[in-house]
C-alpha cells in the first residue's frame, strides 16, 4: 500500500456523509465511532428497513451495509438502494463467507466488499479508493458542449478570443451569459 497522507484523505472523507448499517450493537458503534473521525456526518441503523427509511432521509454519500440482518438483509437493502438511486456508493462491510451471499452482492453492482473483521489499514484503503472513486465520478459527470457557428461569427468569436487572449469557449459564454441576462 502506497504512503497515504491521512490528513489530505481527511479533507476528502469530511466532505462526505456516511451511512453505517449493522444489526449488531457493538460493531455498530464501533463502525459508527470510527467513520464519525472521516466523515462530516454518520447516521446508523440497525436494520434493513430502518435504513431504507433513513436513507431517505438523509441521502448519505457512502452506504456501509453488512449482509445478515433481521428483517431486510443488506442484499436486499443494497438492491432497494440502487432502485432509488442507482450511482449510489455501497460498501458491503461482512463477515459472512456465503459465496452466494457476496455473488448477489457483487450482482446489484455493490462498490466493494470487506471482510470483517476490519482494521485501522483496510479502513485507510478502503477510504482511499472510495474516494478516487467519487473523483472519478465527478469528472464524469463534468458537463461538456459543442455549438456550430455560422463561419462569419464563428471568426468574430476568433478575434475576440485572440485579442483579450481567452479561450473561444470563453467568449461563447460570457456572450451566452449577457444575453440570458438581459432577456
Amino acid at each position: 500500500m502506497a504512503n497515504i497522507d491521512l490528513v489530505q484523505l481527511t479533507e476528502q472523507t469530511k466532505k462526505l456523509t456516511a451511512m453505517v448499517v449493522e444489526d449488531e450493537g457493538v460493531a455498530n458503534e464501533l463502525l459508527s465511532s470510527t467513520f464519525k473521525n472521516f466523515f462530516s456526518d454518520v447516521t446508523s441503523a440497525f436494520n434493513g428497513v430502518e435504513a431504507l427509511e433513513m436513507y431517505d432521509q438523509n441521502k448519505p454519500d457512502i452506504v456501509f451495509v453488512d449482509i445478515i440482518m433481521p428483517e431486510m438483509d443488506g442484499i436486499e437493502l443494497s438492491r432497494k438502494i440502487r432502485e432509488l438511486n442507482p450511482n449510489q456508493i455501497i460498501i458491503v462491510i461482512s463477515a459472512s463467507n456465503d459465496i452466494q451471499k457476496i455473488s448477489e452482492s457483487i450482482e446489484i453492482g455493490v462498490n466493494s466488499f470487506i471482510q470483517k473483521p476490519i482494521d485501522t489499514k483496510k479502513i485507510i484503503e478502503l477510504l482511499t479508493n472510495v474516494t478516487a472513486l467519487i473523483t472519478k465520478k465527478k469528472k464524469v459527470e463534468t458537463k461538456t458542449f459543442s455549438i456550430s457557428l455560422p463561419l462569419n461569427l464563428y471568426e468574430l468569436v476568433d478575434e475576440n478570443a485572440k485579442s483579450e487572449s481567452i479561450s473561444k469557449n470563453a467568449v461563447i459564454i460570457r456572450a451566452l451569459r449577457d444575453f440570458y441576462e438581459e432577456s
